[in-house]
């Protein structure tokens, strides 16, 4: 068996989710960057790898090639039980699969970079435009995700109980960023305490971006 390798770029928040969970489960990677301002993901010899040129890729040791954030991390769970990221049981593996999608599907599709591109290539939109737009998308999904955190007898230290899992690690990845665009975070304490909470973990320094190679 080889290798894995992670194609990444140390921004990217869904690279950030795989970084995650290849630390909790202390799996030894190989680090491989694509600095996606630069296009380096466009380039033939990525698209060589993962067609569709997106970061994370992930190459497992047998060669197969896996993408899409939660499929990589719903993969190691299963490939490597532990620690666990997801409950033993099928309502709790529901809520978290929930929380995460809520964050996963709704918030970083509309507000990625090839989107927040498209906005100043198409539409003339110019850098408040562009903080403008991520800010309301994230806060459309934040202020229900906040209310169901907070209303959940099943919200505990973290978003599911008292151990880190995927909504978590989806959660504090796409906090991190929204630091970048001085999203306000006043109106989630519950959201804002679980991310602190996690960001004190060994798993998440490890992964977080700017303790990265290829960080600037």
């Amino acid at each position: 068996m080889g290798e894995i390798i992670l194609h990444n770029y140390f921004r990217s928040s869904t690279s950030y989710r795989v970084r995650i969970a290849l630390e909790m489960k202390e799996l030894d990677y190989t680090y491989v960057p694509h600095h996606l301002r630069f296009g380096e993901h466009l380039e033939p010899s990525y698209l060589a790898v993962n067609p569709q040129g997106f970061v994370p890729a992930l190459i497992w040791n047998d060669g197969t090639l896996l993408v899409q954030s939660l499929a990589i991390i719903e993969f190691l769970d299963e490939t490597v039980p532990q620690p666990p990221l997801l409950p033993a049981d099928a309502l709790g593996r529901a809520r978290v699969r929930m929380l995460s999608q809520m964050i996963a599907c709704d918030i970083h599709p509309i507000n990625n970079l090839r989107v927040l591109t498209s906005l100043r290539t198409l539409y003339g939109a110019g850098d408040d435009d562009v903080a403008n737009w991520f800010r309301h998308w994230v806060n459309e999904t934040f202020q229900p995700l906040e209310k169901i955190l907070s209303d959940s007898k099943d919200t505990g230290t973290f978003c599911h109980g008292d151990r880190p899992g995927l909504a978590d690690i989806c959660l504090v990845a796409q906090v991190v960023n929204n630091a970048r665009y001085n999203v306000d975070m006043e109106p989630y304490p519950v959201i804002s305490r679980i991310a602190t909470a996690c960001m004190e973990l060994p798993a998440f320094i490890k992964a977080a971006p700017k303790n990265q190679p290829d960080a600037e």
